[in-house]
């Protein structure tokens, strides 16, 4: 095959030397070598950079607080909850029991997970709302005074009050919680009288929000709607009170506010898609509860009854 090629012309080694660099009809071979080494150098930086980027966010511990009660559909709620928590990845997870003692049941099911948490039971003190106000007070304070033991190896996290009856995607985590900087603020399904509650978003700025129920409270957002990153909570002593009349009896706006934070802060999530195909991840949801009648037999079976 190509009897007539001069041989010499595959010795490579012997196209580099002082004699051949200057060679016009080598240069061609030059500039492809050239270009071939960078698309290879510049793939492997774009999949190390990706690693990095993936390693770096993951390194962002979630915390998430869930107070919780006992009732007909508590068991199923929190399963289908931890269902969701045990796929993401570096999350601690704050369960606070309503009550004088926790419930072997919750426990059982937060083994399950394995996943970092405590678990641990504060009642509703006087002139709270039993509506979780208090035990989320109680989470801060644990937080605030256990962040090493919290974040391990961790340098940073992000605080979310995620409560045990509604339905959250994997994504809500990954996506947008463990980016979060300083405040974000993504829609939530079925919230406030609503079929979605949402950040009303110009140019990436929130000057105001897309809900029904009190528009014009500073943040006019649901409790599964935000996420504060763990400095923002660390540099400030912030809980919640027994009353929020900027929120009109809500709680969330006054505890953003109180954490210094203001709208110029919001850090929107999920906005960017085409109109009726933005994703929502959080859904305020209920399970409904049992009818039951005769006799309360539980024949043996780990089974919470109001």
């Amino acid at each position: 095959m190509w009897p007539n090629f001069p041989k010499e012309r595959f010795y490579l080694p012997g196209m580099f030397n002082t004699r051949n660099l200057n060679n016009p009809r080598l240069f061609p071979l030059y500039v492809g070598l050239i270009v071939f080494l960078c698309l290879i150098a510049l793939h492997h930086s774009t999949y190390i950079k990706g690693i990095l980027m993936v390693e770096s966010s993951e390194s962002v511990t979630v915390i998430v607080v869930t107070p919780t009660y006992k009732r007909y559909t508590r068991v199923p709620d929190m399963i289908r909850m931890a269902n969701t928590l045990a796929h993401v990845k570096n999350l601690y997870w704050i369960v606070i029991e309503d009550g004088n003692k926790t419930s072997p049941a919750v426990k059982d099911i937060l083994d399950g997970t394995g996943l970092q948490y405590t678990y641990m039971a504060y009642p509703t003190a006087k002139g709270f709302p039993e509506k979780g106000w208090y035990q989320r007070t109680m989470a801060l304070r644990f937080i605030r005074s256990n962040t090493e033991q919290i974040l391990g190896p961790s340098k940073n996290g992000v605080v979310y009050f995620g409560d045990d009856d509604n339905s959250y995607d994997i994504r809500l985590f990954t996506d947008y919680i463990r980016n979060v900087k300083k405040l974000g603020i993504w829609a939530v399904g079925y919230c406030g009288g609503s079929p979605v509650e949402a950040p009303n978003v110009t140019d990436g700025k929130v000057p105001s929000f897309n809900v029904q129920w009190s528009p014009k409270r500073v943040f006019a957002v649901d409790m599964a709607g935000f996420a504060v990153n763990l400095k923002v909570v660390l540099n400030s002593d912030a809980e919640f009170g027994t009353f929020c009349k900027r929120g009109t009896g809500a709680p969330e706006t006054c505890l953003l506010e109180d954490m210094g934070l203001d709208r110029t802060d919001i850090e929107p999530f999920g906005w960017k898609g085409k109109e009726g195909q933005r994703k929502i991840y959080a859904w305020h949801t209920k399970t409904q509860p049992p009818y039951i009648k005769g006799k309360l037999e539980t024949f043996g079976y780990q089974v919470e009854i109001e």
